[in-house]
């Protein structure tokens, strides 16, 4: 039989939680399906939302492989929609997009490594219909970084035409770090110049929004609960995209994890980073 919730002690109640919109915590062995909340807490508080950034395009590209030919360290995307009572919300359309290894978004030039996009390329973008218990996952890379912006995923939740949270998942500034030193593929010139602390969106949306990030054999688990409203109206309403079946299906490119190559990922025959072979 369960404890009761108030004989929970505050260590045991701090392991496998996921951080909510106002810093509160949710169990996250089964994310929000799960009857266990903690006691005298909103734990499903509402996700703030954030600028959508220069680097949208509506697409819909309907896949959960996200990763076409860009190389980098295996991530795992998982999220799931509640709304304030901690209730899934199956079926929301789940747009993310972000930048590869080199800071380069598909389909936009300018990049600080001299390198672009052409115009119709789509990698590191994609769109999940989430399922009954309100899940989206994505096969993805970890993100690389490009000067005023620390470490990001964007994400735009769509509940219909009107309604749609736009939001960013951040990541731990040690581990972007580790990786962009000791991780071929995000190896260059520089350093980066924003962190999480100096980061005005992240500040904004809050850690809320950094991700709970497991470490497992081939690749990073990143997990975030996204709660919305869904009686609210977007500010970004009149942008571009509509909610339902998308209007047309574009197959995944690629398929299988990239690797990550070079003996910075290994110590003493023990592989450092998931997803990277040993040396």
């Amino acid at each position: 039989m369960p404890k009761p919730a108030s004989s929970v002690t505050r260590r045991a109640a701090l392991t496998g939680v996921a951080v909510t919109a106002t810093g509160l915590l949710l169990p996250r062995t089964s994310l929000a399906a799960t009857n266990y909340l903690l006691p005298d807490t909103d734990v499903c508080a509402l996700m703030p939302e954030v600028t959508e950034g220069p680097y949208y395009l509506d697409e819909v590209l309907v896949r959960r492989n996200i990763r076409e030919d860009r190389v980098g360290v295996p991530v795992l995307v998982r999220m799931q929609v509640v709304d304030a009572s901690c209730a899934p919300v199956p079926g929301a359309r789940v747009d993310v997009w972000h930048c590869d290894a080199q800071g380069i978004y598909s389909s936009f030039g300018g990049g600080e490594t001299g390198q672009s996009s052409t115009e119709n390329e789509t990698f590191l973008r994609g769109t999940q219909m989430a399922d009954e218990t309100g899940v989206v996952e994505f096969d993805t890379i970890y993100p690389g970084w490009y000067r005023g912006r620390t470490t990001h995923i964007h994400y735009k939740v769509w509940l219909n035409e009107t309604n749609i949270l736009t939001g960013q998942i951040f990541f731990p500034d040690a581990l972007s770090e580790y990786l962009y030193q000791n991780a071929e593929p995000y190896l260059r010139d520089g350093e980066r110049d924003t962190l999480n602390g100096n980061d005005s969106i992240a500040q904004q949306a809050t850690h809320a929004a950094f991700a709970g990030i497991t470490e497992e054999e081939s690749s990073y688990l990143v997990q975030l609960i996204v709660g919305v409203d869904p009686n609210a109206v977007s500010h970004d309403v009149g942008m571009p995209g509509a909610m339902g079946l998308p209007p047309r299906n574009t197959p995944a490119g690629g398929s299988g994890a990239p690797s990550v190559g070079g003996p910075t990922g290994s110590r003493d025959g023990i592989s450092l980073i998931p997803g990277v072979e040993e040396s």
